[in-house]
């Protein structure tokens, strides 16, 4: 059978997109062709995921009998270190999430990157992201995720700087890499941590040994784990205050902010979190400092894409807004519900930076939504496509994003975590701030008076156009099939993922085992499961309720402002100037961060080689002992005058030294 084959050879996985990468990064030979045997790679992943998925479905692979296949990677003295394919529940469900997603956005590079000179190096960067975040999501144990977690790294620096011939690539690379190593800092000791405490990296072992210490040693060290892992998602999923390069890696083309803001390196720290959840679940205040987290993440960024021109930038703030829903349901002990949002959010989120690509496409690369307006005409597809994928990023009932966002709020609501009353406001405004954004963008992109035919010039270009030519007045047009095609495919799961997986998902059910959840201390998603009543009813009741009305007053609020007074926007920004130039200003933590902790290193730097290694080292240790060597040995050869008298006379001095120092002791000794 092949979903048993499937599983029982899940390592092949990962292997084969690894493979792809080998063959198309090496063998140059293979030219565009690279593009072809990538987009096979993926698509037998996306198979082989399939069989696992529908493997667990049907037979009962839980935390108490998952599929585990195990080897010795290598032993250092007492340490043995392992390497292994871990397939439970939520593994199956992120391979399925996964490669659906990156099956999409392959096929979708084909067309997008056609005309493209690197198109065999995009596709090899590609294969290699993949293949390691699968093999992040196998991975059995902690090493072995964090192998695969630097892996992802090294691969979104080499995707986003994948135009090096322009210096803000190359910086936004450069952005992205460092500030993600800020994070993995603190994973790494984290890990580090729980290895020198528990003598185990195994994610199984440490879910038996972790409820153990609590009642040894208490929560203090739990907290201190806690927090230090959670630093890696803080970096890796683009959390305040590290959420800075992000936006910034809109500089690699679309495809790649597809890949990463989507199902994939973002959500990594999601994933993480929810599989360590007895650990989290040990600790009230690394629960709320989780949920303060992404609480200000969901709110400040969201404020962010309101004022992005770039229609790119625009999802791309939405998605950090997204994973700071994710992160506070976290903090809620609502794993389940946030990997239900990372699995919804994926494929919306997929799709509208698939979108924006065909809308820069059709308008001949320009990104500036200023520029657009009635492309509905022009581009049908990808018009109703983006209104799939908007509507289910606003939250609205009956669309996947519903589910798993309402339930986030919902749980938030009765969670009696710290912090967790700020959270849920946080969230409702989020609501209004989200919907207003995202219609901004989708109103000035398809709907109103076109404005493509004044405003191309040089300067309107953005930042993909590869190859192309984009200059002159240009009528827009649909693209073609092969970037349709992913659209379609990825709008089908927009509408019914979030209706099909609810009822198993927000009452825990797909999970049980597999998330731990104390309902005694952390109620929320025990009143999920009691209120209840299906996913029919639950969309029915959301169309009375609090932020399906935020939702459509955010809505509402985009079509005045740009449909019908377009005027308002300009006077509110004058109004408004210093609110503005904050937003603009992306709240100074550019700025801070360059002055600070850039400065403060290079300044610290400075100090240290001119007053440590010039002052010190060299100059006191290094030149000092040489400038006293030199004196001693100037004074020495003072008395080496080369007459045999001075030397009899020195050799008398030191005699009757001798003398009257040791007599005196002798005579007390008798």
């Amino acid at each position: 059978m092949f979903s048993s084959f499937a599983l029982h050879h899940a390592w092949l996985i990962p292997l084969l997109p690894g493979i792809a990468f080998v063959l198309a990064g090496f063998l140059r030979a293979l030219g565009r062709l690279a593009a072809a045997l990538v987009v096979t790679a993926i698509a037998a992943s996306f198979a082989l995921s399939g069989g696992v998925i529908a493997e667990v479905l049907s037979t009962p692979i839980t935390v108490e009998a998952p599929y585990v296949a195990k080897t010795v990677w290598m032993t250092v003295g007492s340490l043995i270190l392992e390497m292994g394919v871990l397939v439970d529940p939520i593994t199956a469900m992120m391979l399925f999430v996964v490669t659906t997603v990156s099956l999409c956005v392959a096929i979708y590079s084909v067309g997008y990157m056609k005309d493209d000179p690197g198109m065999g190096r995009f596709f090899a960067f590609i294969s290699l992201f993949v293949a390691s975040m699968l093999g992040l999501v196998l991975a059995s144990n902690f090493l072995q995720l964090y192998v695969f977690w630097e892996g992802v790294g090294l691969c979104s620096y080499l995707l986003i700087g994948f135009y090096y011939q322009r210096v803000s690539a190359r910086e936004a690379a450069k952005k992205a890499f460092i500030t993600t190593r800020v994070g993995d800092f603190g994973l790494l000791l984290g890990i580090l941590l729980l290895q020198i405490h528990f003598g185990t990296l195994d994610f199984l072992n440490l879910r038996m040994l972790v409820p153990l210490e609590v009642l040894t040693l208490g929560t203090v060290f739990l907290t201190v784990a806690g927090f230090l892992l959670f630093i890696g998602p803080i970096g890796k999923s683009g959390q305040f205050p590290l959420h800075v390069w992000l936006p910034d890696s809109m500089e690699g083309p679309t495809p790649i902010s597809a890949l990463i803001h989507a199902a994939t390196m973002v959500t990594a720290g999601i994933f993480m979190v929810s599989r360590m959840s007895p650990l989290y679940e040990m600790s009230e205040v690394a629960l709320s400092f989780v949920m303060i987290i992404g609480a200000i993440t969901a709110f400040f960024m969201g404020l962010m894409g309101i004022i992005q021109n770039d229609i790119k930038r625009v999802v791309a703030y939405s998605t950090l807004s997204q994973l700071g829903y994710m992160t506070v349901a976290l903090g809620a002990s609502a794993y389940s519900v946030a990997v239900f949002h990372l699995m919804t959010h994926a494929f919306f989120k997929a799709l509208l930076f698939l979108g924006a690509g065909s809308v820069i496409i059709g308008m001949h690369h320009d990104q500036d939504i200023r520029h657009m307006g009635g492309l509905r005409k022009y581009m049908p597809i990808t018009w109703v496509t983006s209104l799939i994928g908007s509507l289910a990023l606003v939250g609205t009932p009956f669309f996947s994003g519903f589910y798993s966002k309402e339930s986030i709020i919902e749980a938030v609501h009765h969670a009696n975590v710290p912090g967790s009353g700020i959270a849920y406001w946080a969230l409702l405004s989020g609501v209004f701030v989200t919907a207003f954004y995202s219609f901004r963008m989708y109103f000035l992109v398809f709907h109103g008076k076109p404005r493509f035919e004044t405003a191309h010039g040089h300067d309107a270009h953005g930042h993909d156009a590869h190859g192309h030519d984009g200059h002159g007045a240009h009528v827009p047009h649909e693209s073609p099939w092969v970037v349709t095609v992913p659209l379609v495919l990825l709008a089908i799961p927009s509408i019914i993922i979030g209706a099909i997986a609810a009822d198993s998902m927000i009452t825990g059910e797909y999970f049980k085992g597999v998330i731990t959840v104390f309902a005694d201390r952390h109620p929320a998603m025990a009143a999920l499961a009691e209120h209840w009543h299906g996913w029919v009813a639950m969309a029915l009741h959301g169309f009375t309720s609090l932020p399906f009305w935020l939702m459509v007053a955010g809505i509402a609020t985009a079509w005045y402002f740009y449909l019908v007074n377009p005027a308002i926007p300009a006077r509110l920004q004058q109004t408004f100037k210093g609110i503005y130039t904050v937003l603009e200003n992306k709240y100074y933590l550019d700025r801070f961060n360059e002055w600070f902790f850039a400065g403060g290193a290079r300044r610290l730097g400075s100090g240290l080689w001119k007053r440590g290694d010039q002052g010190l080292i060299d100059g006191l240790v290094v030149n000092g002992s040489a400038r006293l060597v030199g004196w001693f040995s100037r004074v020495l050869r003072q008395g080496q005058t080369g007459f045999l008298n001075h030397y009899a006379i020195a050799m008398i001095i030191g005699l009757a030294f001798l003398l009257f120092w040791f007599l005196p002791l002798l005579a007390s000794a008798q």
